[in-house]
């Protein structure tokens, strides 16, 4: 069971207990001002992610190679959105679990990232095969 979601708002109101047993209405009003501003700088993280994420196709990343490389098990979604700066292209049907989630670049390299419950639990690198892509037929003749 997820704990955290519960930790963080007991903690809060463990504060303003705390507060208003020390200081009074002072404390209540600076822990309270202290919650806000948390909650402020977070909010505003979001949205900072989901602006840069507008901006670029869906599913899109720059490097899948520099991607796989700093990706790390547990991180969460929106992390990794931060990382990117892209939505990824869920290929799981919606709010079902585990979430599988593709980033692709621009040299056909992709990295399917597995979230269970917005957490980060694998993920694989696939690489074009460089064999297939010379044998493709170009359309220049062949050189004399």
């Amino acid at each position: 069971m997820n704990f955290r979601k519960y930790l963080v708002p007991i903690a809060g109101l463990s504060l303003l207990v705390f507060a208003w047993n020390q200081y009074g209405w002072q404390g209540v009003a600076a822990v309270s001002g202290a919650i806000v501003m948390f909650l402020l700088l977070h909010f505003n993280r979001t949205m900072a992610v989901l602006r840069r994420a507008a901006n670029r196709p869906i599913g899109y990343v720059d490097s899948a190679v520099m991607l796989n490389a700093k990706l790390k098990p547990g991180v969460n979604l929106m992390h990794v959105m931060a990382l990117t700066r892209s939505l990824g292209e869920l290929k799981t049907p919606k709010d079902e679990q585990p979430e599988l989630y593709r980033w692709t670049d621009g040299g056909g390299s992709w990295v399917d990232a597995e979230f269970m419950d917005g957490k980060l639990r694998q993920w694989t690198l696939t690489r074009p095969d460089p064999a297939a892509a010379q044998a493709e037929p170009s359309d220049q003749p062949p050189a004399p």
